[in-house]
Formats: structure tokens, sequence, C-alpha cells
């Protein structure tokens, strides 16, 4: 669990960066259609939905996108192409592995440009399951931790069947089996803690620890396959050190 921290600092920068690009509604929509899709459009009853519609608006994201985004999700919006969630496995070189998540309404334009993408970096497509049993899935919370009590989180994430919470750079992190995925929001909303993210995501088992320009290589691949606007998240097992987040900060 000790790259978490290390992962959820990444995410948040990345973010931050993303938000700088033209396709960052794109990604918002799908993002907000996917959780309506799973959950439902009531943004009360869908945590995933909610906390999608509250990272769209604070990029300024107008109001009848978000309302079309979740249209579009539930099904209501018959004159948008239906939404497709697919997965993919794939080496990205130096032997780092990545699960690759799509969510697409063109399956085949979708697994080209993913292939194309791989293949011009040296790397390649694998076959389902040759990677992901790399990987965990796993229930992920962040919580903003300014004047919240650690405690009272960690009280309340534990009770629910989490499985480990630490604190760094301002954030609690929560993570647990993405079985407990409900059990720990539920248990957060009744201690009134209002999570920033809450996401089922992969984790690495173990990580490939590479020098600091190779790290940067496979680095630039993965920031290429997440600027796809089909692609909604790409999970690897490279370890991300402190000297390679400086270099990638400083490119």
């Amino acid at each position: 669990m000790s790259g978490h921290s290390h992962w959820a600092t990444i995410r948040r920068k990345k973010g931050a960066a993303d938000a700088k690009k033209g396709a960052v509604f794109t990604r918002l929509a799908r993002e907000i259609a996917l959780a309506a899709r799973e959950g439902g459009g009531d943004p009360g009853m869908n945590v995933s939905l909610e906390l999608a519609i509250e990272r769209a608006r604070a990029q300024n994201m107008p109001k009848e996108s978000i309302e079309r985004a979740i249209k579009r999700g539930t099904g209501d919006d018959k004159s948008a192409g239906e939404l497709e969630e697919i997965t993919y496995e794939g080496y990205l070189g130096k032997g780092v592995s990545a699960v690759i998540e799509c969510v697409t309404e063109n399956r085949n334009r979708t697994v080209a440009e993913i292939r194309h993408l791989l293949s011009r970096a040296g790397g390649d497509l694998a076959s389902n399951g040759s990677v992901s049993w790399q990987f965990d899935r796993k229930a992920i919370y962040s919580v903003k931790s300014d004047g919240k009590n650690f405690d009272k989180v960690f009280e309340a994430a534990l009770e629910a069947g989490a499985d480990d919470v630490t604190e760094e750079d301002g954030y609690i992190e929560v993570i647990g089996d993405a079985s407990t995925f409900k059990s720990i929001n539920d248990a957060l909303k009744a201690a009134n803690i209002k999570p920033e993210e809450a996401s089922l995501r992969m984790l690495p088992k173990q990580e490939v620890e590479l020098e600091k320009d190779a790290a940067l290589t496979i680095l630039r691949i993965i920031d290429s396959l997440e600027e796809s606007d089909d692609v909604s998240n790409v999970f690897h097992n490279l370890k991300i050190t402190d000297e390679i987040m400086e270099a990638m900060e400083a490119e």
C-alpha cells in the first residue's frame, strides 16, 4: 500500500495539468455518463456521480453539458451513441504492464488507437488476464485533512471494512477491497465526512523500479494513452519515486 500516497499526489497534479487541456470537458462528460450508467442519474443516491459532477463544476463545465452527460449515461438521450466500458491489458515496455479502462461508443476505433499508441512506443496489447492478475481492484477514498479528525476517519473506515488509512500531503487516503466500496461510503456519510474522491481502481501488487530516464519514457507513453478521449484510466505497475516525480513535474 505504500505506493498509494505517491499515486494520489500524482493523480491530483495530473488532474490540474489536464484541466489546462481542451479535452477536459470530454473526459468529464464521459466520467459523468459512466457514473450515471452504473449507479443511476440521481447524485443524491450515487456518490460517484455526485463527485464527478463536483469535479465538472470545479472546471466550470456548463450545467447543460452536465445534464446531457447524465442523460446519456442513463439512456434518456437517444440521439447519442450508447457508451460501452471496455478494459484492455498491455505492455508498456521495460517490464511495465498496464490495465487501460476505456469508455467509447465505437469499440473498433478505440482498440485501433490503443494498439497504435502502444506499438509506436514499442509496447503491445496483451490477452485478457495476462496483466490484470498483477493488480488488485480496490475501493479508494480521498478526504481532505484540513480540519478533519484523522481518528474519526480512521475509525469510520476501519469499521466499514477498509484495509488501510493513511495521511500525507494534506489528504487522508482510505483503501479497501472493492466489495467494501458502498459500506465505506455509507460509514463516511454517517460520520459527516465528505470525500473529494471515491472510486474503484487497480493497484499493483508489486511495482517495477526503473532508472529516471527509462521511467520518464514510460510515463510519456502513459500520458499519450491518457490523452485519448476514449481512455478513462490507465493503471500501471511503474514505481514512481520522489526523483521521478520531480523530473516529471519539471517537464
